[in-house]
């Protein structure tokens, strides 16, 4: 075999070559399984802390099966109704049985709560109905549970409520959708709009607040920014500390204090009174004013921070050469500086608008009626009136618009789109 090697000198050449390069491969896999490892515990945090709470909400929000579970043999009779008319006999029998199982197993609230946010009011009709209910024997329901039914409450002879409960029923709707839309299901399948606009008024009140928002803190903090980019670094690092206060102070502690300082008898409307500015207290405090005040304060670094991060890299040789070549200082700063800005700018105006669409404590605490956003009220449905599904429809929509928005700003504002003059 030697003798065979050493006379064909260019086959050993290639079976080494060959060994190298498996060698090689598996080194390269080898690095590459180790910096894997290294990301999985990202990952996993990622999972479980992003996407699968996400996943679920948009699953929560189409996917509610407790009416389904509570009556399954009165949703199947009333399969064939036609939505018109009262249902048939058979139908208001069967769930009359139903409902007085219900009642015994005190379970007849919660079909009285999914009932009752397809149509209000009906809450009362169904708790009221399974009370009497309750009494009655099976025999006497069989033979004559419609008119026991009605006799309950004349209301279950209302078509209406039918509807409500086969909509209620549906395990996978997109009502909850409709209703974070202010539309509704008419009668004969189609959709139309709620009488009363609700959800619309709140997210574009939202999203009005958070541009102006957005624009308060750019005013604010491009100058702020453009001082600390030109001066020395003891300055900057000076001035720095107090952007980076306020992240050293709890939100809460923060959000506290302009409640101190807006209230009636707060800071501000003593001061005011005093100076003679004014004779009766302003009316600040939990409203749009208060919510939009707080929020810029609080948000105001993220602001700062990227424009100071984009500036400290700007070349100050550019200004001056424009002006030596007869440029205008404000011509120059809008056809040279500001240009060259925009990638801290759209960063900082981005970010700032973004958590200001989803913020929750400050418009809760400060906002009252007037200045609450679309969180307060999916933390609302959440905590308080326990609609899930219509919390998680509206969260789901709010991130379908952030995305869309954010798709829309990258197309034209983004940074790979500026442009210098």
């Amino acid at each position: 075999m030697a003798d065979t090697m050493a006379a064909n000198p260019g086959k050993r050449d290639s079976g080494l070559a060959s060994e190298d390069a498996r060698n090689a491969a598996k080194e390269v896999r080898a690095r590459r399984m180790r910096a894997f490892l290294f990301v999985v515990p990202l990952l996993v945090f990622i999972t479980f802390a992003f996407v699968a709470p996400i996943a679920t909400m948009l699953f929560r929000s189409a996917y509610n099966p407790t009416v389904a579970e509570l009556v399954p043999a009165s949703l199947d009779t009333l399969k064939e109704w036609d939505g018109v008319d009262r249902p048939s006999d058979a139908a208001l029998t069967q769930f009359a049985i139903d409902l007085k199982r219900l009642a015994n197993d005190r379970t007849s609230g919660r079909l009285a709560e999914e009932i009752n946010r397809f149509m209000p009011g009906t809450s009362s009709v169904v708790k009221s109905t399974a009370r009497k209910l309750r009494r009655v024997e099976d025999a006497e329901l069989q033979q004559s549970g419609v008119d026991l039914l009605i006799e309950a409450n004349e209301a279950w002879a209302n078509p209406q409520v039918w509807r409500a409960l086969q909509e209620a029923g549906r395990t996978y709707t997109s009502s909850y959708y409709l209703t974070a839309l202010d539309l509704e299901t008419a009668p004969d399948g189609t959709i139309q709009q709620r009488d009363t606009k609700i959800y619309l008024k709140l997210y574009g009140k939202t999203l009005w607040m958070a541009l102006i928002i957005t624009v308060l803190t750019l005013i604010l903090g491009y100058p702020l920014a453009f001082y600390m980019a030109h001066s020395s670094t003891a300055r900057a690092n000076f001035l720095m500390v107090f952007v980076l206060l306020p992240f050293w102070t709890s939100l809460l502690v923060r959000t506290t204090a302009w409640i101190a300082l807006l209230q009636t008898n707060g800071v501000v409307n003593s001061t005011l009174i005093a100076l003679g500015l004014t004779r009766d207290p302003l009316e600040m405090l939990y409203t749009q004013f208060s919510t939009i005040i707080a929020m810029t304060h609080i948000l105001l670094p993220f602001m700062i921070l990227p424009l100071y991060s984009v500036m400290r890299g700007i070349d100050p040789s550019y200004m001056r050469a424009a002006m030596s070549m007869g440029s205008r200082p404000i011509p120059a700063f809008l056809r040279i500086y500001l240009p060259m800005s925009l990638p801290g700018l759209s960063a900082g105006a981005l970010l700032v608008f973004i958590i200001s669409v989803g913020y929750y404590i400050t418009p809760a605490l400060v906002g009252g009626t007037d200045g609450q956003m679309i969180s307060n009220i999916i933390a609302f449905h959440m905590q308080q009136s326990n609609n899930w599904e219509l919390a998680a429809a509206l969260g789901s929509l709010l991130l379908f618009l952030i995305i869309a928005l954010y798709w829309l700003y990258d197309r034209f504002v983004g940074a790979g789109n500026i442009k210098l003059g």
